[in-house]
């Protein structure tokens, strides 16, 4: 391939350009070999001319096809070069917003500035077990990557993170340590990864600062190893620290700050903890302030402290230690502040011994005040004679209190690292570690010091390490493929790295002018420049004899030599030191002791002691060595580098280099410029250089056959081999056999190789199209030309049939208007002549009729005239004769009056004569003398009585009076008499009524006004309603339809949200099922692990007599129906005995069930009074108070009240001591050994249930005398009323009149007395009769009140309805009563059937305990014939038919247990019933229930779980298994709920099923149990699907080709290697999946399992797959494409066709796998247009905006006709979904798991027709 081909007309190629560093430009014009320029087009369509060099013939950079601008990977580019490697970069960050890419085995990453939303613990589960090169580049790829190298090759891993301050070191290592403590957290409960975060704040705190770079600067490195056991698990971590840059403590540049902690001390400064450290603002110490700004923008101090201290309390450092801590930080804040002032001379300095800071600082730091106010200002001089204490300059001074200040921090730092450490040190045996490197990049600025060179030194080494390792990456590829390899030509910077740490290297030259007395930096200078001027890598600037330039591999750096002596020196004077030692706080003097001493600036490069406790001896310590023989800084970092480089080469490194786009820290802003500097300082620019000199492109040949299929001939495809086709088209078409090789599995070429190729197929495709489209041009012209002449032809015919259709027009209307005049003139004659006829006929009839009336009117007066003379003549003889008669009765009148005063004057007459008198007197005298004697005898009997009377009346008055007394206090409390009050009342409602009756003559008025005016109205309105009927007839049909559909509507929404909640409800609990499972199989793995260390021969073995039901604890109790006392409670105790007595609870349920009887009584009691009080009340308002008995009755009422009070007190109090004994044997229950359990507390618990048992026996007895109590109060207040009677008439007698007779009166009194109490009591009863009528008549008018005025607004409301709807209304209405009287109905039904269970429950107990009398008798009397009984019962038992139960004895459990559920194999029953095991468990059950033996029940029961939990445990991967025991504890727990006995499971019942329900125990608890232990089960179903599925899930529906020839496959780069993949071919085909399924489908039907729970068990599944499918096409580039959703669409059709196939389609597995097909659907639009847009948004519903924007940044043309979706596209598409409130998580959860729902499904077989097979060994069961 000649250069003329490469550099042909239209090629695009790069040019340098001083500002954006290259410019792309396009050939006008071939090249052709000599020509001295080029002619380029740049992208603004300006025409350049491009000088070309002749003699090096340097032709520009050529430019990579845009099919591979914004790979993944920058070695997968086919030119690799600066250019393509930078514009690669700049579209993936600023077009797709992706800030990682590879570039072979480095992960390049750029600050964002920005925070991105790809960190969540999603994104780490969507990553981990990933191959690195099958998703998008991330940090997690990379850590992901170390740890599975770390697990599969048994080798430590390594991830070096470096670059410029500012880059996102420290974000990227805070990342993969976050990915790390995620993916492989410990395995206990130390939380040590939480540890290895909470150290990221604490060493940002102290070892971070804000630069003019960075806000968060790491001015140190560090070396983090995180330690891992056999399993992967975290168990520890190491730290190692590397130059912290100590000068920041004293001095800082402009726009710079100190480390954060001085900041946030200072912030923190006002609590109250803080106040003895006397800090203010960060502003008034010189040691914060230097830089000016003490704030940076959107970080708050305070809070970042806060977290810090938190930190510091999880690492373990105690409050006291925290305390120092600050107190040292403070005082060097202090120490900065002290003011020192010169002397005269000069060469003497002092300190104010007043000064506050430097009194702060010596309180704080304990130290003494004088001391170090004179050891500040003095140093000592020793020699071998004497020693001298000189003065020091102003100048000295300071700079020793600089270092000094600078040796307090740096050894702080070292401590607080080393209690890290020790924090994070495990004492367990670390299998293998991760390491994360943070460490500075390549530094150079305007003046660079000691700490500059100190970097560049490390990078130098890290640099030669990384050539090395991607060298011997390279070689090792070529040798696993076989291919003929050259030694690559790669940059060496080992001359570089002699120059600085060889013999007599740079650092060797300064540490020697160290040690000169008088050594300075100049004279250093002059050494270097005498040494290595001859050096290539050394350089001398011309301006300047203080300089050096060393030719690092990035860049040549400038170092100024001042202070670099004084740096490597770090010179602290030993007096001060000495001063320091001596504090009083221990933690400062064990900062300066003697074993951290010898090194004064050491970096904690190591791992830390374990000691704690410093030990001194008692003997005077020797002096130290002088200062100049301490190890130099400069070898102590050479020492530490050195031991981090064989740390590095002892692992397998992973590279991340972080890259800062701009200095002004913009989010997605790109400076060219700055990037080219630093993807030339971290060696991404070498990794392309090596990778371009070998074969950069690789390509599998299945790969390359599907890519470049099109230039291979039509007799090469004949072949069969697709290799030996490959290799007859490349040597075909690249003639030089260098630019290729074939190798065992792949073809690699040299650079630009591929992009020849893809040349050649776009010049393939391009005339296959031009020829495509000539002939398709050609077909379109024929179709028209043909088109034409057919709608030519067709125009003409339809114009002749025109014409002739108009002609035959024209005759027919002719003829028509004949006809129509002949037919007018016939109908005009005939409608004349009708109209004379009918005229004619009306004229007669008028004429007859009006001679017909007159004769009628003539008859009709004469008749009437009859009638009037008839009427007259009668009244007139009426008349005449009523007055004959009344002149008769007059004259009668006047004759008898005379007659009767005649008479009446004769016996006037008569009456005045003295004989009358005389009979009249005749035998009166004898009458008077007999009733003077009775007056007499009856006046002594009126004394005596009347004497007694006087007694008894004179005491009632007096109470009387008492009462009249209380009563008139009474009356003047309540005001005004009630009679004056009613009657003023009266008047008022008189005036109201009468001022109502006059408003009502004057509404009445107006009423009928305003009838008259309303009438007018509504005939206007009549007429208007007829106009408006029909609109409304038609609105009220358009109503009605809309109403049915909105009605429709809300219904089904509300179903939705109904139904949502009920699954996020279930999914909570099914979420804490799962929890729950989680933690016991954690306890269990504790246990084991316990049991295995107790297990040794020293220790004691467990008790035999433990009951294997401890753990099982947690279980209920079988909630028994029976009524029994306390004592039975208590004698079953007894009877169980010491072992058990602490594990059975049915003592403290019937004690429980006892006390809630009592309370049911008291509150029945509490009732009665109540109401006995409200008609007491009542009758006292009633009747006066005027006697005594109501008062004894008030008094015995408040007593009675009291004792009922004293007594529910008393019974909250047994209550009380029955929960803490509940709570005692609880925990007795609970203890380790039955045998622990002392027979004194037994004892003891025994006593108190005695104890509480005679107490509820006295509470009881003091109820019932309460209750006599009150009856018999009762009874006397009705019989002290009823004498009321009595006494009024026994007073009212001494009034009655006195000519009475004596005995008749006495008489009359008895007879009064006896009457009166019958006629009262019978009024007592009635009235209270009446009353109770009343009040029940009272509330039944309300009610029907209530329901009247319910009815009148139905009413209303249905006249305003339509017909139609008036008749639904009442329908609905009937419906609604219906119902409420049947839910009435079912109400009484369940009390009734309650209180039958109740009875028969009793009936049973008795009937038992009748039975166990029994028995106890035939005990009484022999064993024998008790032997002999039971035997005859057996064969009598045979005889008998199998009544669906099997009997075993308590000793074979366990063996029923082994054989039935923990070493059954579900294939033994193959053939069997399904879920036979189920039925035989509820068959034991149902006859334990029949002997009512509770024990034998919840030990079964609770056995059963157990084995089916250590069956699962045991076979926790095993998916038979798994769902084998999900479908029979599925079953038993249908069976428990089918033979319950409760209706509602029973209704699809035979008789002969009901037969075989449980009669004695309700098992609703256990049914609860079995409920979890499903979910539980399903859970670990899903789980071991999953784990089949998931590896298979990626490549089956994104990877392999279902549709053959659709995908293009593009290049791949490093990450497609076999290096960081696992052994063996991982592909999987839909079939594959689809097979799987397919046994499980098979697995769960041949089991029985139900088919709802099959149904939903694919819905998730199916789920998993939409979820995984969709992360994984949302993390990887290469395969969003149009064929990727081609093939997605056939994968779904297929998953679609195989659920209908299964007839599962009803589970909504396919509407799980919605968001799958919709990014299938959005791979495959078109996406240009503003309409694309609008119907990608309607589209895709179920994807959210974050979705829907990285599948359009990801989507990736093929080949080179399609375009590449815009960023102005992806803009309207955002804001067209601005209103979306979608989440803001990227990935879906794959591990979300749906709620379960287990429905009920009864079983049509019966008991007894279940046969058990032999295969069970179950011989010991009894069929009954």
């Amino acid at each position: 391939m000649s250069v003329g081909e490469l550099y042909s007309q239209y090629t695009r190629v790069w040019i340098p350009d001083p500002d954006e560093v290259w410019r792309s430009a396009e050939l006008t014009k071939d090249y052709k070999e000599g020509d001295k320029s080029l002619q380029l087009r740049l992208e603004d369509d300006t025409i350049v001319q491009y000088p070309i060099d002749v003699q090096g013939n340097q032709l520009p950079f050529l430019r990579n096809p845009d099919i591979l601008v914004g790979e993944n990977d920058l070695t997968a580019l086919s030119y690799l070069h600066e250019p393509a490697v930078l514009h690669n970069l700049k579209v993936r960050f600023l077009e797709s917003n992706h800030i990682y890419t590879y570039c072979g085995i480095v992960l390049v990453a750029i600050n964002p500035y920005e925070q991105l939303p790809i960190y969540g613990q999603d994104v780490i589960y969507a990553y981990s077990g990933q191959n690195m090169g099958d998703m998008d580049p991330h940090i997690f790829a990379v850590a992901e990557e170390a740890y599975k190298q770390m697990a599969r090759d048994e080798k430590n891993q390594s991830i070096i993170v470096s670059g410029e301050s500012g880059a996102g070191k420290t974000v990227s290592a805070k990342y993969a340590m976050r990915y790390f403590a995620t993916v492989g957290g410990s395995a206990s409960d130390t939380n040590i990864e939480e540890k290895v975060l909470a150290s990221s704040p604490i060493m940002e705190a102290i070892g971070n600062a804000k630069t003019t770079r960075n806000d968060n600067s790491s001015r140190f490195g560090k070396y983090i190893q995180i330690g891992f056991d056999k399993r992967y698990h975290i168990i520890g971590a190491n730290m190692r620290t590397y130059l912290l840059e100590k000068s920041r403590v004293v001095f800082q540049a402009d726009d710079e700050r100190n480390y954060h902690i001085f900041y946030q001390l200072c912030a923190a400064a006002s609590l109250p903890e803080f106040k003895e450290l006397a800090l203010t603002c960060a502003e008034d110490f010189f040691y914060a302030s230097q830089g000016g700004d003490t704030s940076i923008e959107g970080v708050d101090d305070a809070e970042d402290f806060e977290k810090t201290r938190q930190a510091f309390t999880l690492l373990g450092v105690r409050e006291s230690h925290q305390i120092s801590i600050f107190k040292i930080i403070a005082s060097i804040l202090h120490l900065g502040n002290v003011e020192i002032q010169s002397e005269r001379d000069g060469d003497s300095c002092s300190i104010s011994p007043e000064d506050e800071h430097l009194n702060n600082f010596c309180r704080l730091l304990g130290v003494e005040h004088n001391q170090m106010e004179h050891w500040l200002c003095h140093r000592k001089l020793v020699t071998t004679s004497e020693t001298y204490v000189k003065t020091m300059s102003l100048q000295q001074v300071v700079n020793a209190r600089n270092a000094l200040a600078k040796h307090i921090y740096a050894q702080l730092f070292g401590w607080i690292v080393e209690h890290i450490n020790k924090a994070l040190h495990t004492s367990l045996k670390q299998h293998s570690f991760i390491g994360v490197l943070d460490i500075y990049g390549f530094e150079t600025f305007e003046v660079n010091s000691f700490e500059q060179f100190c970097i560049n030194y490390a990078n130098e080494k890290l640099q030669q390490q990384f050539n090395s390792h991607v060298f011997k990456l390279e070689q090792e590829e070529y040798m696993k493929e076989q291919i003929p390899w050259t030694l690559i030509d790669f940059y060496d910077n080992q001359p570089c790295i002699d120059l600085i740490e060889a013999k007599l290297g740079i650092l060797d030259l300064l540490d020697e002018e160290c040690k000169v007395p008088k050594g300075t930096d100049q004279n250093w200078a002059q050494k270097l420049y005498d040494r290595h001027s001859g050096s290539q890598h050394f350089q001398k600037p011309r301006m300047s004899n203080t300089a050096f330039i060393v030719v690092h591999f990035a860049d040549k750096v400038e170092y100024l030599s001042d202070g670099f002596l004084e740096k490597n020196r770090d010179t602290v004077y030993e007096e001060q030191i000495n001063i320091l030692k001596a504090s009083k706080f221990p933690l400062v003097a064990d900062l300066f002791h003697d074993d951290k001493d010898s090194v004064p600036a050491s970096t904690t490069s190591g791992k830390s002691s374990s000691s704690k406790i410093n030990i001194r001896s008692s003997r005077p310590p020797l002096k130290a060595p002088n200062k100049e023989h301490k190890k130099t800084v400069g070898h102590q970092f050479r020492t530490s580098l050195h031991l981090l480089m064989e740390t590095l080469n002892a692992t397998t490194p992973h590279y991340v280099r972080c890259i800062k786009p701009n200095d002004k820290k913009l989010p997605f802003h790109f400076d060219p410029k700055r990037a080219v500097q630093q993807l030339r300082a971290c060696g991404v620019l070498e990794t392309i250089r090596i990778s371009a000199a070998g074969y950069p492109s690789r390509w599998a040949y299945h790969d390359f056959f599907n890519r470049y299929r099109v230039l291979v001939k039509k007799r090469e495809l004949a072949n069969t081999d697709k290799k030996a086709i490959c290799k007859s088209v490349l040597e075909s078409l690249i003639k030089d056999p260098d630019k290729f090789q074939f190798g065992r599995t792949k073809i690699f070429f040299r650079a630009g190789q591929v992009a020849y190729l893809e040349k050649l197929r776009a010049d393939k495709f391009r005339a296959a199209t031009i020829m495509i489209q000539k002939t398709v041009r050609g077909w379109l012209q024929r179709v028209k030309y043909r088109r034409l002449k057919w709608a030519t032809l067709t125009l003409q015919r339809y114009c002749r049939g025109y014409l002739a259709r108009r002609l035959a027009e024209h005759l027919r209307r002719t003829h028509a208007a004949v006809v129509f005049q002949k037919q007018y003139r016939m109908r005009r004659a005939r409608l004349a002549y009708q109209r004379l006829r009918r005229a004619a006929l009306v004229i007669q009839a008028f004429v007859r009729g009006t001679f017909v009336r007159r004769i009628y009117h003539q008859v009709l007066r004469e008749h009437k005239a009859t009638i009037i003379q008839k009427h007259v003549r009668g009244w007139m003889a009426r008349r005449r004769f009523q007055q004959l008669r009344g002149a008769a009765i007059v004259i009668q009148c006047a004759f008898r009056r005379l007659k009767a005063k005649r008479e009446l004057k004769a016996l006037k007459i008569e009456a005045r004569s003295a004989e009358h008198l005389k009979r009249l007197n005749v035998g009166m005298e004898n009458k008077v003398v007999q009733l003077q004697r009775k007056i007499d005898d009856q006046n002594k009997e009126f004394k005596t009585l009347s004497e007694q009377l006087s007694a008894v009346t004179s005491t009632y008055t007096m109470e009387v009076e008492k009462l009249k007394k209380e009563l008139g206090h009474y009356q003047q409390s309540q005001g005004e008499d009630g009679s004056l009050r009613l009657q003023e009342e009266v008047e008022t409602l008189r005036t109201e009524l009468e001022r109502a009756h006059s408003e009502r003559k004057i509404l009445e008025d107006a009423h009928t006004r305003e009838n008259d005016e309303l009438r007018q109205r509504v005939a206007d309105l009549e007429q208007e309603n007829a106009l408006l009927k029909e609109e409304k007839e038609q609105l009220n049909n358009q109503i009605l339809c809309q109403s049915k559909d909105e009605f429709a509507q809300n219904s089904v929404k509300e179903n939705l949200l109904m139904k949502k909640e009920l699954e996020e409800e279930r999914s909570r609990y099914q979420n804490l099922v799962k929890e729950y499972s989680r933690l016991e199989q954690r306890y269990d793995n504790l246990r084991d692990e316990m049991t295995i260390i107790k297990q040794t021969p020293g220790h004691r073995r467990n008790p035999s007599n433990q009951s294997s039901l401890e753990s099982d604890s947690n279980y209920p109790s079988i909630s028994t129906s029976e009524v029994g006392d306390t004592e039975d409670a208590l004698q079953q105790v007894e009877e169980i005995g010491l072992e058990k007595a602490a594990m059975d609870m049915t003592v403290f349920l019937k004690l429980q069930k006892r006390v809630r009887e009592l309370e049911q009584e008291r509150k029945k009691m509490q009732t009665q009074l109540e109401k006995r009080e409200q008609q007491d009340s009542k009758k006292v308002q009633v009747d006066q108070p005027k006697n005594d008995i109501d008062v004894d009755q008030d008094a015995d009422l408040a007593y009675n009240s009291l004792k009922r009070q004293e007594l529910e007190s008393e019974n909250k109090k047994l209550k009380n001591e029955l929960n803490e004994l509940r709570k005692a044997m609880a925990d007795q229950a609970t203890q380790s050994d039955s045998t622990h359990s002392s027979p004194d507390s037994y004892s003891l618990l025994l006593n108190q249930l005695k104890l509480a048992n005679e107490e509820l026996e006295v509470r009881k007895e003091e109820v019932l005398i309460l209750r006599t109590q009150i009856v018999s109060a009762d009874q006397r207040r009705l019989a002290g009323k009823s004498t009321e009677p009595n006494i009024n008439a026994r007073t009212s007698w001494p009034n009655s009149e006195k000519h009475v007779d004596q005995e008749d009166a006495i008489e009359a009194y008895h007879g009064v007395c006896q009457t009166n109490r019958l006629l009262e009591a019978q009024l007592q009863a009635q009235s209270r009769e009446h009353e109770e009528e009343v009040e029940h008549l009272k509330a039944q008018v309300e009610a029907l009140k209530e329901e009247m005025d319910k009815q009148q607004q139905t009413f209303c409301q249905t006249l305003l309805l339509s017909p139609e709807a008036q008749v639904e209304f009442g329908v609905q209405q009937e419906i609604t009563r219906l119902t409420n009287e049947n839910l009435d109905l079912k109400e009484l039904v369940e009390k009734l059937e309650k209180n039958e269970k109740k009875l028969k429950k009793q009936l049973k107990i008795y009937m038992k305990k009748v039975q166990d009398l029994e028995a106890a008798q035939a005990l009484a009397q022999s064993e024998r014939k008790r032997h002999e009984l039971n035997r005859q019962v057996t064969v009598q038992r045979k005889e008998k038919d199998f009544q669906g139960m099997l009997e075993y004895h308590k000793e074979d459990e366990a063996l029923l247990i082994r054989n039935l559920v923990t070493d059954l194999k579900p294939q033994m029953l193959a053939g069997t019933v399904p879920c036979l095991p189920a039925y035989i468990l509820y068959m034991c059950i149902r006859h334990a229930d029949y002997i009512n033996d509770d024990v034998k029940v919840h030990s079964l029961l609770t056995s059963t779980i157990n084995g089916i939990k250590k069956v699962l445990k045991k076979h926790n991967e095993n998916f038979e298994m798994t769902s084998f025991w999900l479908s029979n504890t599925c079953r038993l727990l249908h069976c428990l709920k089918q033979y319950s006995g409760d209706e509602g499971f029973m209704t699809q019942n035979t008789t002969k099923q009901n037969e075989h329900c449980l009669k004695n125990f309700d098992l609703t608890e256990y049914r609860q149990v079995l409920s979890d232990l499903s979910i539980q089960i399903y859970q670990q179903l899903i789980k071991i699907a999953e784990g089949v599925l998931q590896p298979m899930i990626v490549s089956a529906m994104l990877e392999n080709e279902s549709i053959q020839g659709l995908s293009g496959v593009k290049p791949t780069g490093y990450r497609k290697r076999t290096s960081s993949m696992a052994d063996g071919d991982n592909s999987y085909c839909l079939e594959a999946v689809i097979r799987q399924m397919n046994s499980f489908h098979t697995v769960m039907c041949d089991q029985g399992l139900d088919p709802e729970i099959i149904l939903q068990v694919f819905k998730q599944l199916f789920y998993m797959i939409n979820a995984v499918t969709l992360n994984n096409l949302l993390l990887r580039k290469d395969v969003c494409s149009w064929s990727t959703g081609m093939q997605l669409r056939y994968n779904i059709s297929q998953l679609e066709e195989w659920l209908r196939g299964r007839n599962l389609h009803q589970s909504g597995a396919v509407q799980t796998m919605e968001p799958l097909i919709q990014a299938a659907q959005l791979l495959q639009l078109k996406k240009k247009t503003p309409e694309d847009a609008e119907a990608i948004c309607s589209l895709c519903t179920s994807l959210s905006t974050q979705q829907i924007v990285k599948i359009l940044n990801l989507y990736t043309p093929l080949n080179e006709f399609e375009e590449r979706v815009t960023v102005a596209f992806i803009r309207t598409i955002q804001a067209q979904l601005q209103e979306r409130n979608d989440p803001q998580q990227l990935l879906l959860d794959f591990k979300h798991m749906f709620p379960v729902l287990f429905p009920f499904n009864p079983s049509s077989l019966t008991m007894d027709s279940i046969h058990i097979p032999a295969c069970l060994n179950l011989e010991f069961l009894n069929e009954v």
